[in-house]
């Protein structure tokens, strides 16, 4: 036990070692890196700038020349264009000046600049008393001021030239010497990181070489694994150290993963008995909510009564009374003789028909009617019934409210869609009511306020509630059905029936 004990605090030891020896190994790697890279990125100012003050120097002479032929022009000329030239560029040279020597030194470059600097302070001495002389109209006094400006500039170009030349040898010799240095900097460090790095990968190599065979099956099985493929041998190591502990974890993982997928099977298939459960009752309470829904009309004995009364009109002859009254009966046996809980949309135009020759003999013209249905059309698509007759009947309500009601009807479609629309010239619809209607608000003061303006009464028979509780339940989605003003007066009732 002892012994046992011994040996693993021993291997604790050499793992923290090893990792020791390479944290230390990657702090040596990024100080030598850190020391290489500001080296170079010294050598490499150092080159890069080597003819920098050439490069100032001729930005001096650029704008002592143009200083000088702007005072040239406005010599010839007296130009507004010149002297605002000459002032500009004098800006310019001052500014540019101020980086050469301005005290006499015993060094060649740096005396030369202070020449330089020297002769352009005379130039700008004769050329400001020229340009004053000329503005004074003092002519002789401002042509003899131009001609001592000019000697100075030629004798100031010569003082730049050799200058610059001075510089160019001077920026050359720094140049070659900052190049060889960077070289030999280059190969110094090329040579280092070679030898670091094979130091480096022999160490790895020897202290890893233990570990590549346990590793290279563990990452085979993970292969296999990772492949979907749980039925993989067991290592059942009996290694005291970290791999024999990976081994063992991932002995247990596979363990653990084929108890989780058998898991997974047995409720996948409880999921899905629930499922199917779960689709059965939903159909059987959408088939009861329509049927409860379409049986709030119950007119089995209004039906009756109205065909005693249409034979009693028959016999009496009042024709027309007796017309109407079967018109009313055909429209209750409609509700009556459900052979399912769906008619075409043909059925329910001639429903619609029905419904309103009702209404014209009960308001005469005060009641306008429009269908506008295509002749060629055939609509043999599918809703639920008593649709389209609730939606007819709310406008009829609501449009004579205004005096003289307009009701239309309309049908156009595509290959997908067949839209039905019914409008009116009512008195609007309220924004409130109809989102609550839209949002599906089903209660007994949603059903109680249908009225769309304040001081009406009831709603419609099955209430539009109630007709579009129905469209959604049996369409199963929910922009079947949509209200939207009528200009600025009236409503639009529109159902999208999908084709198939």
């Amino acid at each position: 036990m002892r012994r046992r004990k011994h040996f693993r605090h021993l291997h604790i030891s050499i793992r923290w070692k090893i990792m020791a020896c390479v944290v230390a190994a990657f702090l040596m790697l990024g100080l030598f890196f850190a020391i290489m890279t500001s080296l170079n990125q010294r050598s490499l100012d150092r080159i890069s700038g080597s003819y920098e003050t050439n490069a100032e120097l001729n930005k001096i002479s650029t704008n002592l020349a143009a200083c000088e032929k702007a005072l040239e022009d406005y010599m010839r000329y007296r130009s507004f264009e010149g002297i605002d030239s000459y002032y500009h560029y004098q800006s310019l040279s001052d500014l540019a000046l101020a980086s050469l020597q301005t005290v006499p030194s015993k060094d060649e470059v740096h005396q030369k600049e202070f020449i330089v600097f020297q002769m352009s302070a005379s130039f700008f001495v004769y050329s400001k008393a020229a340009v004053s002389a000329q503005r004074a109209n003092k002519t002789d006094e401002a042509k003899a001021s131009y001609e001592r400006s000019l000697a100075c500039y030629a004798m100031l170009q010569k003082q730049i030239e050799k200058l610059n030349m001075l510089l160019l040898r001077r920026n050359a010799e720094a140049y070659r010497t900052g190049k060889d240095n960077y070289k030999s900097l280059m190969r110094t460090g090329i040579a280092a990181i070679l030898v670091f790095f094979a130091l480096m990968l022999s160490l790895v190599a020897v202290l890893l070489g233990s570990l590549t065979k346990p590793l290279s099956d563990i990452s085979r099985v993970a292969m296999r694994v990772a492949g979907m493929d749980f039925d993989v041998p067991l290592f059942n190591s009996r290694d005291e150290g970290e791999i024999g502990n990976i081994c063992r974890a991932f002995d247990r993982m596979i363990v653990s993963i084929r108890e989780y997928i058998d898991k997974i099977w047995e409720k996948a298939a409880q999921e899905n008995e629930l499922k199917e459960k779960e689709l059965e009752m939903r159909e059987l309470y959408a088939g009861a909510q329509l049927r409860a829904l379409q049986n709030q009309i119950n007119p089995h004995f209004l039906f009756n009564t109205l065909n005693t009364g249409a034979q009693l009109a028959m016999m009496e002859g009042a024709d027309k009374t007796c017309y109407f009254m079967e018109q009313v009966a055909d429209f209750f046996r409609y509700n009556i003789q459900q052979k399912g809980q769906a008619a075409s949309i043909e059925e329910e135009l001639a429903l619609v028909d029905n419904f309103v020759y009702i209404m014209k003999v009960r308001f005469g013209d005060r009641l306008e009617f429009i269908k506008n249905i295509p002749p060629e059309g055939h609509y043999p698509q599918l809703l639920p019934r008593m649709t389209l007759q609730p939606l007819v009947e709310n406008c009829i309500k609501y449009g004579l409210q205004e005096g003289k009601g307009r009701v239309e009807l309309s049908i156009e479609g595509d290959i997908y869609i067949t839209t039905i629309r019914v409008s009116d010239n009512g008195v609007g619809f309220p924004p409130a009511l109809r989102d609550s209607l839209l949002a599906g608000e089903d209660s007994a003061a949603l059903l109680a306020g249908e009225n769309r303006a304040p001081g009406t009464t009831g709603g419609t028979g099955t209430g539009l509630s109630n007709v579009i509780s129905r469209l959604r339940l049996y369409f199963h989605r929910n922009d079947v059905f949509d209200i939207l003003p009528n200009g600025e007066k009236g409503t639009i009732f529109v159902l999208r029936i999908p084709n198939v």
